[in-house]
């Protein structure tokens, strides 16, 4: 099976660092995927899943492999379902890049939050399972796993917008004024550290989710690139902002939908719930943590913009279609911006 891993070597690796390995490897790479690009290797007794940094150069911090297999291995013994790893690699001269090595998880994933083909009624349980989920990770006690020094200390949101101005401003291809007058807006509104610290998964929503296939519960929660210590609304609204989005397999979102005809949850329905299982009051400002939230994205987008226009994406033609959203998340920050004046 043809692939863009080096299998003699990957092979000779896995041989010397896993447990129990045993050749010979098949890899297939999965598809859809715009940070880390991932593969299935299969051998005759055993499943594996190998997620690697992209070829070529990154930005400094980006397609951070070694954090994600840190987080996840913290979160085997929790209440957060994750993968079990197995190795991580960081000699990028083996197959090219970084690279770990985890078990598949078998279970069903939903691309689209209108989750077609399902009834109302589990429509609305895979959404209450979501919530569930997300707040376990809040919950997460970060010295039980080791975790306290998984981000520093301080404001998130200041360390987070200066962060991504940063990487904006390196892989930006044209100037968009919404996305400058954005940014302006954010770095001048940062609320007060309010003592929230959590563990924050940094893409939390419907599709990096895998959940059993049968039935509603979540088995695995994907795509840890971008976690850190931090602030938990931040995960929050990023799935309010992504329901937003159009109903398209780009948009990913719930525009223009029928939730409770479908039975799909209301955005105050799983903010108060989510509030409930955590034990939190109603939540203020919550503009601004939405503002943030599509800011953050716009930025994440941009960057897949550029490695697809340079050869660099998992999936060039889907990053320049994803692309394309760059001024559309840009716009409905500013537009958020504005609700909360």
């Amino acid at each position: 099976m043809s692939t863009d891993l080096d299998i003699a070597r990957l092979e000779a690796w896995l041989t010397d660092h896993l447990p129990g390995f045993e050749g010979p490897v098949t890899a297939e790479k999965f598809s859809g995927g715009q940070s880390n690009p991932t593969y299935r290797l299969e051998t005759p007794a055993h499943v594996y899943v190998l997620r690697r940094k992209p070829f070529g150069a990154l930005l400094k911090s980006a397609h951070a492999v070694e954090r994600e297999f840190r987080v996840q291995r913290a979160l085997w013994s929790t209440d957060v379902p994750v993968a079990r790893m197995h190795v991580l690699c960081e000699d990028a001269d083996v197959i090219g890049a970084p690279f770990y090595v985890m078990d598949e998880v078998p279970g069903r994933n939903f691309d689209a939050p209108t989750l077609p083909g399902l009834e109302a009624a589990t429509r609305h349980a895979v959404i209450d399972e979501m919530n569930r989920v997300l707040a376990a990770i809040h919950d997460v006690d970060l010295r039980a796993t080791g975790l306290s020094d998984y981000g520093p200390t301080g404001n998130y949101y200041r360390r987070q917008i200066d962060r991504w101005t940063t990487q904006y401003h390196a892989t930006a291809t044209e100037d968009l004024p919404q996305m400058t007058a954005l940014m302006d807006w954010l770095d001048t509104h940062v609320p007060p550290d309010d003592g929230q610290r959590t563990l924050v998964h940094g893409d939390f929503r419907l599709d990096n989710l895998l959940f059993a296939p049968e039935g509603t519960d979540c088995v695995a929660v994907l795509d840890w690139e971008l976690s850190t210590v931090g602030h938990p609304y931040a995960d929050l609204a990023a799935v309010i902002m992504q329901w937003s989005m159009p109903a398209t397999p780009e948009g990913r979102g719930l525009a223009g939908v029928d939730r409770a005809a479908l039975g799909l949850w209301s955005d105050a329905d799983f903010i108060a719930r989510y509030c409930e299982r955590r034990g939190l009051a109603p939540i203020g400002n919550f503009n601004f943590y939405l503002a943030f939230s599509y800011f953050r994205m716009a930025a994440i987008l941009q960057g897949v913009r550029k490695r697809a226009l340079e050869g660099n994406a998992s999936d060039p033609e889907r990053g320049l279609r994803m692309g394309e959203y760059v001024p559309e998340f840009a716009n409905a920050g500013l537009a958020a911006a504005k609700d909360d004046q």
